[in-house]
């Protein structure tokens, strides 16, 4: 087996778990066979792409829709008994609520184009979750109304977001919005009672994610999440002109692995020594990416969008449901 096959197999790479191989990265800056280069790869959202070199070292590119790239080194992952840390995913993984927040993102759409009978597309789904807010609402804005602003888009985005969840916690609104994933009582209190660490991970503002755990932890009468989990992190408090400060997580929420790379470092006080005795649990495919270039071994978990992104390769283990991914862990 050559470098290149070792590789791709290390990464699990191939066509036929939907990795697309391309002559070079986006912008030209790496190209197959050229440089030490021996191939590029892309999963089939292209969120992310893999540079493999003749040395056998791997380099991501997560590209951007605001316009602000990034590489990464991604190091080789496998799980270690005991497991010491479990880190998950919120929307899709922990609640399930990607509908409702995508229909705020077809709403905002609607506002901008002064269109309220506007529907999204099929092939829109994959590229309106996952990511991060002004991920989702500049691939709307280039796709269906070129020419609007960011800006514009936030506005109509925290003026939809703001009156629904004001609506659901006084009990008016949507009554499906927010929904516990079966079985989530059962494995986290499982985990838990096996001494093992639990963090809490999204890409979600803390205004809109906040509000779906809590919801969640009513219904399956578990107290408060802040007490149970042993670290939260969210992207943080969104920056509008005029109104409040800002906090980071807008240009750097999943894919990047800055997300999973706090919470096990400065919430569970983990050192990257430790990270094959930590797992991350995602249905996403950003998440997927997120996770293995933040150095852990990622179990990806049916109902979002991995097999849709192209993204299962990254998987170390992919599962339908908490029962088999426990099995997995314990």
């Amino acid at each position: 087996m050559n470098t290149a096959d070792a590789l791709v197999k290390k990464l699990g790479l191939s066509c036929e778990k939907g990795f697309i191989p391309m002559a070079k990265t986006t912008g030209g800056l790496f190209e197959a066979g050229r440089n030490g280069v021996c191939s590029v790869w892309a999963p089939a959202d292209g969120k992310v792409e893999f540079i493999l070199f003749d040395t056998g070292e791997i380099l991501a590119r997560v590209n951007s829709a605001t316009g602000w790239p990034a590489y990464y080194p991604v190091p080789p992952v496998e799980i270690r008994k005991p497991v010491k840390a479990v880190l998950m995913d919120l929307d899709g993984t922990s609640v399930r609520s990607e509908h409702f927040w995508i229909w705020i993102i077809e709403r905002t759409t609607a506002s901008l184009l002064g269109d309220p009978m506007f529907k999204l597309e099929d092939e829109d789904f994959s590229h309106v979750s996952g990511h991060s807010v002004s991920e989702h609402l500049q691939y709307c804005i280039d796709k269906y109304c070129p020419g609007r602003s960011l800006v514009e888009a936030r506005g109509f985005y925290f003026e939809h977001t703001h009156r629904e969840m004001k609506e659901i916690m006084e009990g008016r609104g949507k009554t499906d919005a927010f929904t516990p994933t079966s079985g989530l009582k059962e494995f986290l209190l499982e985990l838990q009672r096996h001494g093992i660490k639990l963090g809490l991970v999204t890409s979600g503002l803390y205004e809109k994610a906040m509000p779906e755990i809590i919801s969640a932890f009513r219904q399956l009468d578990m107290g408060n999440p802040v007490d149970f989990y042993d670290a939260i992190i969210t992207a943080g408090f969104p920056m509008r002109r005029g109104k409040d400060v800002g906090t980071l997580g807008e240009l750097e929420p999943k894919p990047h692995p800055w997300l999973y790379a706090e919470v096990a470092k400065v919430g569970l006080g983990l050192s990257y020594e430790d990270r094959h005795h930590v797992v991350g649990i995602e249905d996403s495919g950003a998440g997927v990416c997120s996770i293995r270039l933040a150095g852990f071994a990622c179990i990806g978990i049916g109902g979002g969008n991995i097999e849709e992104s192209g993204t299962r390769g990254l998987c170390t283990h992919y599962e339908d449901n908490f029962e088999a991914i426990l099995k997995r862990i314990i």
